[in-house]
């Protein structure tokens, strides 16, 4: 199982500071995007991530969390996103932002809320991203719901012949991320399981979990 460390911050120091904390740990880091529409309250100006020193090992993967995902590739790209990942709830049409963001060279996914039913996946997607809680800063509690839409993944992949990787965001830790890797999850998305307290010993405690 891989781990991503997500940002979500509206503050860019607090921010920068997470990132510098993790780069040497993680080659995968995601950033997080709420504008204000699709949830309350607003992250950092993404563009910013350009003026952190020492990433250029770093993988960005852009996790939008707005209104209209489409709007954001640009922007995605200017930071050399690796991956962009878009919410399907205020995306007008799913087949465009994915034949867009691949058409670029760039890995695609596509994000759902907790409370969001699977629809039809396109083909080329990359990475399929379930929220295990409310999307948004607001800390929830892990829906243990979620295993039921893991399910339903394992099977339209392998009906459908897909090849997307599954990711769950969301109240990840050390007690629940063993079930998630035995249920099919391939990426845990983690956050305060990460950041909250040492980094150093939080990393080495998730991924000992992870693995054993």
């Amino acid at each position: 199982m891989q781990i991503i460390p997500t940002i979500l911050e509206k503050n860019f120091g607090q921010a920068e500071k997470n990132i510098l904390l993790a780069k040497d740990f993680f080659r995968w880091i995601q950033v997080d995007v709420i504008d204000g529409y699709f949830s309350f309250g607003k992250t950092f100006e993404l563009e910013l991530i350009n003026k952190i020193d020492q990433t250029e090992n770093v993988l960005w993967e852009t996790h939008l969390m707005v209104k209209e995902p489409k709007n954001w590739i640009k922007k995605c790209d200017y930071i050399n996103a690796s991956r962009i990942i878009g919410q399907v709830e205020m995306m007008s049409d799913v087949n465009y932002f994915v034949k867009t963001v691949k058409d670029m060279g760039i890995e695609v996914g596509l994000a759902y809320d907790v409370n969001t039913e699977i629809n039809e996946i396109p083909q080329e997607t990359d990475v399929i991203l379930l929220l295990a809680r409310k999307a948004g800063f607001e800390p929830k509690p892990f829906n243990n719901l979620i295993y039921k839409k893991i399910e339903t993944l394992v099977e339209i992949r392998k009906e459908k012949g897909l090849n997307f990787k599954i990711g769950v965001d969301g109240g990840i830790n050390e007690e629940n991320i063993r079930q998630l890797k035995n249920s099919g999850v391939e990426i845990a998305y983690c956050g305060g399981a990460i950041f909250n307290g040492i980094v150093e010993n939080n990393i080495k405690k998730i991924k000992y979990a992870s693995e054993n």
